[in-house]
């Protein structure tokens, strides 16, 4: 009995010292106290046992003794077995800062610290921008003048936006720009998502484009000259990066610059000669300003004694010689302006190097610091605002389309992918929100960057498809009515830039946070590079005693034993609590795939790209709970709070299921599973009943509704018609309206209507000659009905419409 008391306690303490990393001291103190006990009490051989483990630990983990002999050994393994780093991805990993994300790698994430990034809302200049200039901006766009009939924007929005300085939002007002928050620009382009190629047209210039790059690296003369200009549309900017054989992997460019002197109006000018050829360049054809990455080099060493200067950027004015631009390739689904440029021996004064010759060679890093910020706003933005545009049309799509006398939305087939995209349009909100606010907190979010970047535009594929799943023939005919199906053949572009996605999630979010993020790789890795012995042995234990102390919590957590205090209550108490159980149990999987694997990490892709989702999706719910916690809540908010989170949970422990089965050291994946998952997993797919009543909210005119659809065009002002205005109106009357379809239809039924009544048009007249509804009921449905036959029909054309040669077109009923 004693024995087992003894291990008890053992087990007991060692857990609670590791659960808060509390140092190889306490733990002696345990094991010796222990062991002494044991041997005084009768149990010798556990004391003598229990007194080995404590010179073990003294030996391994106080400072002075381990330094003399585990510490060196450790240091030389470690030389060997660690990956290297290059250059590039140095600079990368340095860019940006680390924030909620860091936290989330800890295994203990402070949810005050993600609290504390206060959210001040909008200024009263930004929220009139948003209601009134995007009103207009959005009521100008029909999907299909803009696709087809033009390929591209109307001259009036084009007169718009530049006359309201759309394209100076990151600009400050001192320059002439709008000095928009990051929160005001990512709502602005989520309501001039109606349109991609809207969305896009001025989102890319406030992104990765000259003006970012001017404001942060640009000489003063650089930042007079353009800024102003830039920021009231008298110069078009386009940024040429990715080309034929340089896309994902930017770094590999074959551009060239190189070093020389040129004559010029009888005066010799030190310069570049520039060679290059850039693909999907957006706003190209159209662009007065080219920003250009390229290798520099300088044979003649005109600069100083080295020869390769790195990737350098230079701002090329469009009518330069020897550049060749202008025209158009031709992005699926979306015209938005895009193209090719071309440069050969290309000519331009050195003052073109954007932030002037200091800058020369920082191209990459530079790049880098400005994708984190816009990587996090223009994609994931465009992907929430099509979420919201979506939501509503579906929903009101849904409840005024009838099948078998009773709105499609009253089935449980339309109810299903309703609630699904619902709920990601909910966390996609709540996450491109949370994370622009903490960028207007100051931070530089390089690796939730490409969790909404990857993870909020497969979202909008996931969206789309529901959409057009329950629109049916509406969406799938194109026409000027279809508002939905030219978005959902677009969706590729979104999917493809900015990083690919299978590059994103493959690589990039556990490739880059697992040295990022984590509290002590990036220590161990600059103690290597620095050969400082004794900041290896600072760093690595604390890393040691990381790993222990995730792999306590884990386990205990797992057993619902010592659940963390978190600073929430009510529906969001228990999530938090799960985010902190899976944080662990990412820490702990996290520092064991790295552990088990080294350097071959970076080729197990689908490894990385599992511990990648489990971040992700870690992360995604983190920014729901903070906009539940902070946010004004409405009616069935909670249930779709619940399908969120549920949902997010659920996917990251799916991802460590799928990583365990995969792990090849399979002793290691089964003391993962048992540490990590010991009740195994505890959500599974949000319940049917959350489903009915999401798919219910925004089917009618609710207040969770209207939530959902903030910062959308939802009136009818414009100079196009607004569908959606028309689904909100009609959901207005909607009760009235089912009560009368209910009783002429009751009254067919029963015979009082003829039999031959088949249109619903017919009925309600027939119902009135019966005295079954009255002359008010009667005018009322009339409308109506016309109103909704007018959302349901779709286009049709000549015969010869889309054949562009119509020598070409075949006449198959010519007689």
């Amino acid at each position: 009995m004693l024995t087992l008391i003894l291990l008890l306690l053992t087990a007991t303490g060692l857990l609670a010292l590791l659960r808060r990393e509390a140092g190889a001291l306490p733990a002696l103190a345990l094991l010796a106290a222990l062991g002494l006990a044991g041997l005084l009490l009768g149990s010798p051989i556990l004391g003598v046992l229990l007194l080995l483990g404590a010179g073990v630990i003294a030996a391994a983990g106080l400072p002075a003794l381990r330094g003399k002999w585990l510490t060196p050994r450790l240091f030389a393994l470690f030389k060997k077995v660690s990956p290297k780093v290059s250059d590039t991805e140095r600079t990368a990993l340095e860019a940006g800062s680390v924030a909620w994300d860091g936290e989330l790698f800890t295994g203990k994430p402070n949810w005050q610290a993600l609290l504390d990034y206060r959210d001040d809302g909008l200024s009263e200049e930004e929220r009139a921008f948003i209601d009134n200039q995007c009103s207009v901006a959005t009521g100008m766009c029909n999907a299909w003048d803009i696709a087809k009939e033009h390929a591209d924007l109307p001259q009036a929005l084009w007169d718009h936006l530049k006359r309201e300085r759309y394209f100076g939002m990151i600009i400050p007002k001192a320059y002439g720009g709008l000095g928009f928050s990051a929160k005001a620009q990512s709502l602005v382009l989520q309501k001039l998502s109606i349109s991609e190629t809207l969305m896009v047209t001025v989102g890319v210039p406030n992104s990765l484009g000259p003006g970012e790059l001017l404001l942060k690296y640009g000489t003063d003369e650089q930042k007079d000259h353009y800024l102003p200009r830039l920021a009231d549309g008298r110069e078009i900017p386009c940024f040429g990066l990715t080309g034929p054989r340089a896309g994902s992997d930017a770094t590999a460019i074959p551009d060239t610059g190189v070093v020389c002197k040129q004559v010029i109006d009888g005066k010799e000018v030190l310069g570049l000669r520039l060679n290059f050829e850039k693909r999907w360049i957006t706003l190209a054809p159209i662009a007065t300003v080219v920003g250009l990455a390229f290798r520099l080099f300088d044979p003649e060493k005109l600069l100083g004694e080295e020869e390769d200067r790195g990737i350098t950027l230079a701002l090329v004015p469009r009518d330069t010689a020897g550049m060749e631009i202008g025209r158009r390739h031709h992005p699926i689904g979306s015209p938005f302006l895009n193209g090719p440029i071309k440069g050969k021996d290309v000519f331009v004064p050195l003052d073109t190097i954007i932030g002037g010759t200091e800058m020369i060679g920082q191209g990459w890093r530079m790049l880098v610091e400005c994708l984190s910020i816009g990587r996090c706003i223009t994609l994931p933005s465009g992907a929430t605002g099509t979420a919201r545009y979506a939501i509503g049309w579906s929903g009101g799509f849904a409840r005024i389309r009838r099948q078998f006398n009773l709105p499609v939305a009253e089935m449980e087939g339309v109810q299903e992918p309703l609630a699904r995209m619902t709920a990601l349009g909910y966390i996609a909100q709540a996450a491109v929100y949370q994370t622009a606010n903490t960028i207007d907190r100051g931070e530089k979010p390089s690796v939730p960057s490409a969790i909404l970047k990857s993870q909020l535009t497969e979202f909008q594929r996931q969206i789309l498809s529901d959409a057009m799943d329950i629109h049916g023939g509406k969406a799938v005919t194109l026409g000027p009515r279809n508002y939905l199906g030219i978005g959902y053949s677009a969706n590729p572009v979104a999917i493809t830039v900015e990083g690919a996605n299978i590059m994103t999630r493959n690589l990039m979010i556990f490739g880059q946070g697992a040295i990022r993020c984590h509290p002590y790789v990036l220590e161990e890795l600059a103690a290597k590079d620095a050969d400082d012995l004794q900041a290896f042995d600072k760093a690595v234990f604390g890393h040691a005693g990381l790993v222990f102390g995730n792999a306590a919590r884990a386990f205990t957590q797992g057993l619902g034993i010592g659940k963390p205090a978190v600073p929430f209550d009510g529906e969001a108490k228990r999530y938090a609590q799960e985010i902190a159980r899976l944080s662990a149990g990412f820490g702990l999987c996290a520092d064991a795939a790295m552990a088990s694997l080294g350097s071959t990490l970076k080729q197990r892709e689908m490894l990385s790209a599992r511990l990648g989702d489990v971040l992700s999706n870690l992360y995604l719910a983190s920014m729901v709970i903070k906009a539940w916690h902070e946010g004004d809540k409405v009616k069935d908010e909670a249930a779709l709070f619940h399908y969120a989170c549920q949902l997010l949970l659920g996917r990251a422990e799916q991802a460590l299921d799928e990583l365990f089965d995969n792990l090849p050291n399979r002793a290691l994946a089964r003391a993962l599973r048992l540490a990590v998952m010991p009740r195994g997993k505890r959500f599974k797919r949000p319940h049917d009943d959350l489903a009915r009543t999401i798919a219910q909210a925004v089917s009618h005119d609710t207040a969770l509704r209207k939530k959902l659809l903030r910062n959308t065009w939802d009136t009818n002002d414009g100079v196009e018609d607004n569908p959606l205005a028309h689904y909100n109106a009609l959901l207005a009357t909607q009760e009235r309206a089912e009560h009368l379809y209910r009783t002429v239809n009751k009254a067919y039924a029963k015979g009082e209507i003829p039999a031959q009544a088949l249109h619903p048009e017919q009925r309600v007249e027939a119902a009135l000659e019966k005295g079954v509804i009255s002359e008010d009921d009667a005018t009322f449905m009339r409308k109506r009905e016309a109103e909704v036959l007018e959302l349901l029909t779709v286009d049709d054309f000549e015969y010869d419409a889309f054949v562009i040669d119509k020598a070409k077109v075949l006449r198959h009923n010519a007689a």
